[in-house]
């Protein structure tokens, strides 16, 4: 059964509230990338994973790459990605429409068709998702990953009442009889804050707010207990207070849970406020990673601080916002070596030679750019 989680235009937090608008870090403008005190130098190879950690991943996804065929022509979407994602931790991905966020999350669940090809590996612990059964990977949505989308009202049926579709997401995943599935179900809209459970239950989506029927695709995606999970966008076309509150019950429900949470978005001020680590996403790349602190803090990619010189500054008297000039690059027409580069005020000849690696310069940042270690 599908999940799906909401969200609306970016969510902008007050400078104390949030480190998106720290005044550690208020750009004027786009500068040259940003380097801390002492060796920052990258080294000469890639490093095997984004995070050093000593127990194993809860999942860990190596070179995916997607492609699709369109016109008799292979079309590349994903070139290579790498994340890994531990229990209990939260990363938020982020990056413009097009960057290859929710592909990446749909590719490794299998959910993209058969005219896609997905390349790479993706392990959730021990085992490999990419390649597995049909019947393996219906066993792992829903039950170990779960995955909520943008819009509750697509996934949700109109015709049945929300009793009926949180008791079958109950039944399928925990294998529960019927008045037990029933019951079930009355616990989770509970534990999604939702008012008068037993009469909701009786409710057609049509006659809930749309901030309610999110909170019903979140209890439907607990239904089955997962490990994991993604949540795209999942406070799109909600007003200011109840995106709030969407989000501090994701908070809160990976706290008592203990589950992990992948989140989706292009709201810096969401991102800043739920995820422990960040990635950045260009043109189905990673450009930069990093703990959430540091990156807003001390952003090294031209791309994430233009994204960050973008957000608006409560304390700031400057009306005019910062904006990157262009547009992210259409699939199969990238430009040569740096996909940034006709965007980027710092682009030289050398950034057309090749696509720039993602190094470690500190430990847990990394960076995709050649200009990244200039003062």
């Amino acid at each position: 059964m599908n999940a799906t989680l909401l969200l609306r235009p970016p969510l902008r937090r007050s400078a104390d509230t949030t480190p998106a608008l720290s005044p550690r870090y208020q750009p004027t403008q786009l500068e040259l990338p940003y380097r801390p005190s002492g060796d920052v130098s990258p080294q000469t190879e890639p490093l095997p994973s984004l995070q050093q950690v000593q127990s194993p991943a809860l999942i860990s996804i190596r070179n995916l790459r997607v492609s699709f065929e369109q016109n008799g022509r292979i079309v590349p979407i994903l070139h290579g990605i790498d994340l890994e994602i531990q229990q209990g931790e939260a990363v938020g991905i982020v990056g413009e429409s097009g960057c290859g966020k929710s592909i990446t999350w749909l590719a490794i669940l299998g959910l993209l068709g058969k005219q896609a090809r997905v390349e790479g590996s993706a392990r959730l612990k021990d085992q490999e998702i990419l390649n597995a059964t049909p019947q393996a990977i219906t066993q792992i949505r829903g039950k170990r990953i779960a995955m909520i989308f943008q819009d509750p009202s697509s996934s949700l049926n109109p015709a049945h009442r929300i009793g009926t579709q949180v008791a079958e997401a109950v039944a399928l995943h925990q294998g529960l009889g019927r008045q037990a599935a029933k019951a079930e179900a009355k616990r989770l809209l509970e534990r999604v804050r939702i008012p008068n459970a037993a009469q909701r239950l009786q409710a057609y989506p049509h006659e809930l707010s749309g901030g309610m029927n999110q909170r019903v695709m979140i209890a439907i995606a607990l239904a089955g207990k997962p490990d994991l999970l993604v949540a795209d966008e999942p406070t799109t076309a909600l007003d200011a207070t109840v995106q709030a509150q969407i989000i501090d019950l994701l908070k809160e429900i990976r706290v008592d849970s203990g589950m992990a949470l992948a989140l989706i978005s292009h709201d810096l001020g969401v991102i800043a406020d739920v995820s422990d680590r960040v990635m950045v996403m260009y043109a189905g790349r990673v450009v930069e990673s990093a703990a959430t602190d540091r990156l807003f803090s001390a952003p090294m990619h031209p791309y994430t601080r233009g994204l960050i010189a973008a957000l608006p500054d409560l304390e700031s008297e400057n009306g005019r916002l910062e904006a990157i000039m262009g547009t992210v690059p259409e699939a199969g027409k990238l430009p040569s070596g740096c996909g940034f580069r006709p965007r980027c005020q710092h682009a030289s000849d050398s950034c057309a030679s090749a696509v720039p690696p993602l190094l470690p310069m500190v430990q847990g940042h990394h960076v995709a750019c050649l200009k990244a270690d200039v003062q």
